[in-house]
């Protein structure tokens, strides 16, 4: 595949991958190099990359845990601590490989060591081969909430090997075509059908879709790289879709995947946009019934409602009091900064619920 060149950085694919990395090594004058990965990739990622390395620099590999709940300001501290105490400098790349939580993550230690060290990502989930790694956002969570403390600046390189995919889970892979799903319905409607019809896709068609959906979001992301206006359209289906992860992180029994917190605000947000856009109503039950076929349906219950509601007031997009969204006119057409009623964000939860 034709490596996807953004204003800063390249995108590279499988079989150019690592040419292309050993030849940005070879080119730079590297002190080291850090190898962010968790326990996951550290097993399943970490043999494959570095056999794929050709380079005599010291290689340093620094382990954090699985999972949302240690994206945190104290996993921040252990990895800083752990590049002082291994004599990292301004001349160090660091390298994340992982899912999402390691590239946000990662980037953000990099970001801020010593003012700032080159780091590049290597995605391994499918969920952040085509979001969490493209586009530049770093952080990590504040207690519950989502990515409330982070920077925008975009990596050096991002190496997409969808080899890598095969170290999933098929809850994993799903979480993933979440954002993809997101992509269709935002971008165009060809787009999102495609997605629609999962039972029929190859391998093959699967890194096209992959490549597609990495398009999609650069050419957002390019025209408003610091998220003013029409980056906020990529949020579709997060307003009440990180409201719900960020519950549900501290309800153990129910704790859901990014993805698919994403869906349930999909389906949500788009039946919000049926009433206040006039979004065919149709439109509305056939994503519902596509979603919740692949996602399987979470009962939310009554009593959780307020709560959910009260946590999107710590939404980025939200300004002067107002909680924004994101609905959709028509599949391709995103209207921002849409103001709604809790009394309709009720009628949505009950919507999906039926």
């Amino acid at each position: 595949m034709t490596p996807i060149q953004t204003q800063d950085y390249s995108v590279q694919f499988n079989q150019d991958c690592y040419p292309a990395l050993n030849t940005y090594i070879s080119k730079n004058r590297f002190s080291n190099i850090f190898i962010l990965v968790d326990s996951n990739t550290a097993n399943h990622c970490l043999p494959i990359l570095l056999a794929q390395l050709e380079t005599d620099l010291t290689i340093e590999i620094i382990e954090i845990e699985v999972g949302e709940q240690h994206k945190t300001i104290e996993t921040c501290m252990g990895v800083w601590q752990t590049l002082s105490e291994l004599s990292a400098d301004r001349k160090s790349l660091m390298i994340n490989l992982g899912g999402g939580v390691v590239t946000d993550l990662g980037g953000f230690v990099a970001c801020t060591y010593q003012r700032g060290i080159q780091f590049i990502n290597i995605p391994t989930t499918l969920l952040s081969m085509v979001d969490a790694s493209i586009g530049g956002k770093n952080g990590v969570d504040l207690d519950n909430i989502k990515n409330q403390i982070g920077i925008i600046k975009t990596p050096n390189m991002v190496l997409i090997d969808t080899n890598y995919l095969a170290t999933l889970s098929s809850r994993e892979m799903r979480s993933g075509l979440a954002e993809m799903l997101k992509h269709g319905l935002i971008h165009n409607e060809l787009y999102h059908s495609k997605l629609s019809n999962l039972s029929n896709l190859t391998l093959e068609d699967l890194d096209q879709l992959i490549y597609d959906s990495v398009l999609i979001k650069k050419d957002i992301v390019e025209q408003d790289p610091t998220e003013q206006n029409l980056r906020k359209s990529l949020n579709f289906g997060h307003t009440l879709g990180h409201a719900i992860e960020s519950f549900y992180l501290n309800h153990g029994t129910k704790a859901l995947l990014h993805g698919e917190a994403i869906a349930i605000g999909m389906i949500l947000e788009v039946y919000l946009s049926s009433i206040l856009l006039d979004f065919p109503i149709e439109k509305v039950n056939q994503i519902k019934d596509n979603t919740i076929k692949l996602f399987g349906k979470v009962e939310i219950p009554e009593t959780d409602y307020s709560s959910i509601i009260d946590l999107m007031k710590f939404d980025k997009k939200n300004d002067n009091g107002n909680v924004n969204f994101v609905l959709l006119n028509a599949i391709g057409q995103p209207k921002i900064n849409c103001i709604i009623d809790n009394s309709l964000i009720i009628k949505s939860f009950n919507f999906y619920n039926e």
